[in-house]
């Protein structure tokens, strides 16, 4: 049995951004907690290069287009 539910909430069974941020906090909390601080900076940095990765294929943008608009250049 399935129940529908109208309102704010995930849209197509994607989380929203409050579930990502919370189990991000959570996860740097805890390379935080147990690695120190240097574990915590690998997560970060590899978290970024995750939503970079994540941004570009949603926008369906290659990293060569991406980065030649970073630096300024148009085809």
């Amino acid at each position: 049995m399935t129940r529908r539910v109208d309102g704010p909430g995930p849209a197509q069974g994607v989380p929203g951004r409050g579930v990502i941020g919370a189990a991000t906090g959570m996860a740097l909390g805890f390379a935080g907690w147990f690695g120190g601080f240097g574990a915590f900076l690998v997560v970060a940095a590899l978290g970024a290069l995750g939503w970079l990765a994540g941004h570009l294929v949603d926008r369906g943008t290659g990293l060569r287009e991406f980065l030649d608009s970073l630096a300024g250049r148009r085809p």
